[in-house]
């Protein structure tokens, strides 16, 4: 057994050769070859094979039996006569390659060639062994076959037929449903229904039929010729590609896998709309069948009885058994006794009306009716000359023969809609472009990766390429992998096939899922992008259409539920809104990452990504279920806790304020601008490399991220009023208190760790420091400045308070900044709620109440509620009460927002009660009673001698001590001599201002009494610098006094007698100390 097993191994065509022994002992089997060869050409020459696996059959089968028959040893050249050699030659140039398998193609040239070693009487017909086969076409016929072969040649006009199809078939459909919901309908017209409904049906099978043999033949071309240039599509070695790669993977262009796909389509959707309406259609079918049958039995064989057939007894037997094996009496109207004694008495009957019924023929019936036809036509002669219906040396008429060769062919329609169900699903199943066992065998390889695999091909392209068009058919490939593994489990039976099958399908429904995920978050976010740009610079620019976003109907697949993968129903909506829960989180984190690497002036961008992402946000909520933007923040900013008031943001702008923005950063007054030192910091700020993420994680796509940082660059370079925007927005109002209290905080903190270093400063200076002597001049009063401030030795400690002072006036300027934010944030939100509330804004910010009593709010629901309680017809009462409670609950809420305070004037109230406990150390009472003009050891003689020599450095060297401190130092030191009651004394005694009033009473000669020009520059950059800083300091103070009065707080300071009153305390004013600290406050 074993041995006869390798032989037959060894042997190839081994079937074929011991069929070719055993067949022709049988006799006469040379006239069943033949007509099998005359029954499968004029099939396909006619085109009458209604399914594609029927014609594929045929075109498998010929060449064998064509080599069969010609090997005969009675009669080999019999068939040429009854079937001309052309005619095989055209069938086999028409079809050079042939569907076999999934993955393998026959092609017949190449079949009769090798048969041709094996059988020498076929060696002889030259003509066919002629024909080339597909690797042997020339260019140019192999251009004309691609021309046939490829979809991408036919789709248009298979578009055009799939819309047709589509309207006729639903119109056919509501016909029919029309008729099943009208009563007692008209005869003639529920025929004309159910015939259409049955045409419509037969023309879906063929259109069916016809568009998966395109792909059928298309995948056999494309194995029949793998890609050549694989070079030119990847930049690998082509020996790294496998076989299955270069037939697949890389012999499939861009617009050839569109075709496909929308190929594959068409086919899905045709095929379940008709699989829908399968129970809707079946009783029309039948009935038409019924009808079909019955006609042909009772009326056309009855004629032919009657007139052709009447002298031929034997013909006319099989006839009358074709009646009586298929004729339906009871549903005719009339006898068929009465039928038959009009035949008897020669009448010419009329023709026979019977009842519609739903019962259609049998199988065994169908196959009988076409046995008996045959029997008829041919007359049990298997020799007889011409076709299947030829008419040469036949008795039968051409009209009788046409009408039994139509009645032939229908009988085989009849077959495949009996089973309707099993036809639909033969007809769309597309398994096939699945399977590649035979590439695995010849490569020895396990499996192939994935980008190899045909459906997932399909549906990687539909979401890469973004068509609009397409998007609606990324699930019809998916379920190619439902047709393979039908195929193997119930037509193979191979379990190993449906584990490979099972094990793709889980790895690529990942991938599919996370790709369209990242698709529509892409599509969404590029939308939001481009709705936020600038209308202005849109209409600026000249290319503005490459901002512009094609409308994809993604919405169409986030309304899918169910989709049925491997017998499982997968909710595809659910998995999306996950997976786009997890990018939104990502996102943001994404965003945090990227601003905690970067400085502070990021906050501008941080605040527009932010907002792209809530745009995406909204937009995509209208098509899917997610959770709240406001959770996800809060989540991120890990603020969830009803007690947190520091949030991730929050927490890292106030870390990145303390590091890097107050140390770093100075003041320009006039831009109302920080800017970064020119100079890199001793100690650099330790942060993480800017993260990078896909431009989806930016604002959509590489065009709207570079339009959008364009305007983000304009403000990466400084901080000013704008971020201070930002901060509040993206802060709010409950984050935002927690950064104030934290910067009040570094104020205070600051200045406990000025205190030690003022005192050694103090040490310094002597014991008392007079008037500047005016006869000196300018020169004079330098010299004696800075023999009085003898602070060579501490010029590091002197630095070191100089930014101190400067951190405190950056925190002061950075709120004030945000005090005027705040306030235009309050007046939009005034201007929201006032018209609600009843109020009225007067002058002098007073609030008028529109109306007595109730707010317009709590009138209007609570009018609703009393209507609706009272009409008994509501049921819904209690929910009107709710909401009436819910708006005297928001009423009450929004009032008590109205008188909001200033940041400013609480930030120095707050810093006048953090002064208040070093007031003893940096403003002495004077021993007399008289305003003491000797002392040195108040706040003003310090911060006077630290900015005359600050301003002396800064004309000595423009570039250097002016970018290294900046404004802030002017505010930080005016604010404390002005909340410590030192304004006066410091402007009658500073340094600066006393060598400005001299230099403006000196007579003008003196310029000209020095002839070194570079000396007398530098005196004229140190007086102009001087006049800077007291246009500066007097800005301060106008400020300080509009703000933070000390009238109320400590009175006059200096009575015009000229004895100080030194910080008497009076009530404090409501704006400014209403809700001072208590912490560190002196009595």
């Amino acid at each position: 057994m074993t041995y006869r097993f390798l032989i037959f191994l060894s042997t190839r065509w081994a079937i074929l050769l011991n069929l070719h022994v055993e067949m022709f002992r049988v006799n006469n089997v040379e006239d069943i070859l033949q007509i099998l060869i005359v029954f499968a050409v004029e099939s396909l020459e006619l085109d009458f094979a209604l399914l594609y696996p029927e014609r594929h059959v045929l075109l498998r089968i010929l060449p064998v039996l064509v080599v069969l028959a010609t090997s005969s040893e009675k009669d080999s050249e019999s068939l040429y006569k009854r079937v001309k050699i052309n005619r095989l030659i055209n069938i086999f140039k028409n079809d050079p390659v042939i569907p076999a398998f999934p993955d393998l193609h026959l092609s017949p040239a190449a079949i009769l060639k090798e048969l041709s070693i094996y059988f020498q009487k076929f060696a002889a017909q030259a003509r066919l062994l002629t024909l080339p086969a597909p690797h042997e076409l020339p260019p140019r016929e192999a251009q004309e076959y691609q021309r046939h072969y490829l979809i991408i040649n036919h789709i248009g006009a298979i578009r055009a037929e799939h819309d047709d199809f589509t309207i006729r078939f639903a119109s056919s459909m509501n016909q029919l449903l029309l008729l099943k919901s009208t009563e007692n309908p008209d005869i003639e017209w529920c025929k004309d229904v159910k015939g259409n409904m049955y045409d419509m049906v037969v023309e879906g099978f063929q259109l069916l039929s016809r568009w998966t043999a395109r792909i059928w033949e298309q995948c056999a071309w494309k194995f029949s010729r793998p890609c050549k240039d694989v070079i030119s599509l990847e930049s690998h070695e082509t020996s790294s590609f496998s076989d299955y790669e270069k037939v697949v993977r890389h012999n499939y262009s861009a617009e050839e896998r569109k075709a496909l796909v929308e190929l594959v389509s068409y086919i899905k959707s045709i095929g379940s709309m008709m699989q829908q309406c399968d129970t809707l259609v079946a009783d029309a079918l039948w009935e038409t069948i019924h009808a079909e049958v019955q006609d042909f039995v009772q009326n056309t064989l009855a004629t032919m009885l009657r007139t052709t057939f009447r002298k031929k007894k034997e013909i006319s037997r099989i006839l009358s058994d074709m009646r009586t094996l298929s004729a339906d009496w009871m549903a005719n109207r009339s006898k068929s006794e009465s039928e038959a004694q009009s035949m008897q008495r020669g009448e010419e009957s009329k023709v026979n009306f019977f009842f519609p019924r739903p019962v259609a023929p049998t199988a065994t019936q169908v196959h009988c009716l076409q046995f008996l036809i045959y029997e008829v036509v041919s007359g049990g002669n298997l020799r007889k000359p011409g076709g299947l219906f030829g008419n040469s040396a036949s008795e039968i008429p051409i009209n009788d023969l046409k009408q039994l060769e139509t009645f032939f062919y229908k009988l085989s329609f009849f077959l495949h809609i009996f089973d309707y169900t099993a036809t639909v699903a033969t007809l769309t199943d597309l398994g096939f472009l699945w399977f590649r066992e035979f590439y695995l065998e010849t490569s020895r390889v396990i499996q192939f990766p994935i980008e190899c695999s045909l459906p997932w091909m399909l549906v990687d392209y539909v979401l890469e390429s973004q068509n609009a068009g397409l998007i609606e058919s990324a699930l019809f490939p998916l379920d190619i992998y439902n047709d393979s593994a039908q195929h193997a489990l119930v037509t193979l039976k191979q379990r190993f096939l449906y584990d490979e099958i099972e094990a793709e399908v889980d790895h690529c429904f990942d991938i599919f899922v996370s790709k369209l995920c990242d698709s529509i978050f892409t599509h969404y976010k590029s939308w939001a992008a481009r709705e936020m740009l600038d209308s202005s610079f849109l209409f600026a620019i000249d290319n503005g259409e490459k901002y512009s976003v094609q409308p994809i109907r993604f919405n169409a697949l986030l309304k899918i539920t169910r989709v049925k993968l491997l017998g499982r129903t997968i909710d595809l909506r659910s998995l999306v809104a996950q997976r786009m829960n997890k990018i939104f989180r990502e996102n943001l984190e994404f965003l945090f990452d990227r601003f905690e690497s970067q400085d502070l002036c990021a906050i501008l961008e941080l605040e527009k990504l932010m907002d792209v992402l809530k745009v995406t946000h909204e937009l995509l909520s209208k098509d899917l279920l997610i959770d709240s933007f406001s959770l996800m923040l809060n989540e991120m900013q890990e603020n969830l806790s009803l007690v947190s008031f520091s949030s991730r943001l929050a927490s890292q702008i106030w870390s990145e304020m303390q590091n890097d923005f107050l140390p770093n950063f100075i003041l320009c007054n006039t831009t109302q601008r920080f800017v970064r030192l020119s100079k890199v910091p001793s100690v650099p700020v330790q942060k993480p490399s800017v993260p990078h993420a896909k431009p989806n994680f930016y604002f959509g796509t590489q065009d709207l991220n570079s339009a959008h940082q364009s305007f983000a660059r304009l403000h990466s370079g400084f901080f000013g009023l704008t971020h201070m925007f930002s901060i509040a927005r993206l802060l709010g109002s409950r984050s935002l208190p927690w950064l104030i209290r934290a910067l009040l905080d570094h104020i205070s903190n600051k200045i406990a760790v000025l205190e030690p270093m003022i005192s050694g400063l103090q040490e310094a200076l002597p014991r008392s420091i007079g008037l500047l002597p005016f006869d000196g001049g300018v020169a004079g009063c330098m010299r004696s400045i800075n023999e009085n401030l003898n602070w060579e030795a501490k010029s590091e400690l002197r630095l070191e308070v100089l930014h101190g002072i400067k951190e405190i006036g950056s925190v002061l300027y950075l709120i004030s900044l945000l005090d005027i934010v705040l306030r235009e944030l309050d007046i939009t939100h005034f201007m929201q709620t006032a018209p609600w509330l009843g109020i009225i804004p007067g002058v002098d910010g007073q609030i008028f109440h529109s109306q007595d009593g109730e707010s317009p709010i709590v009138s209007l629901f609570k009018s609703a509620t009393s209507a609706a309680v009272s009409n008994p017809g509501n049921p819904n009462g209690m929910s009107y009460y709710t909401m009436s409670k819910q708006a005297e609950a928001a009423d009450l809420l929004y009032r008590s927002n109205l008188n909001t305070g200033s940041v400013l004037e609480y930030a120095l109230a707050f810093t006048s009660a953090a002064l208040d406990k070093y007031c003893s150390k940096w403003s002495a009472a004077p021993k007399t009673g008289f305003v003491d003009i000797t002392t040195s050891k108040d706040f003003y003689r310090i911060y006077s001698g630290l900015q005359i020599g600050y301003l002396e450095e800064s004309a000595q060297s423009p570039s250097n001590n002016h970018e290294l401190l900046g404004d802030s130092v002017a505010w930080g030191g005016c604010t404390i001599v002005y909340l410590l009651g030192q304004q006066l004394q410091f402007e009658l005694f500073d340094f600066s201002y006393q060598v400005l009033n001299i230099a403006e009473a000196e007579d003008g000669t003196f310029v000209q009494t020095h002839k070194n020009s570079h000396y007398m520059q530098g005196w004229e950059s140190l007086i102009e610098a001087m006049k800077k800083a007291r246009r500066l300091n007097n800005h301060v103070f106008s400020m300080l006094k509009a703000r933070c009065p000390l009238e109320d707080k400590t009175a006059c300071a200096i009575k015009q007698s000229g004895a100080p009153l030194h910080r008497v305390k009076f009530e404090n004013t409501v704006s400014a100390f209403e809700t001072l600290p208590q912490k560190g406050a002196v009595n």
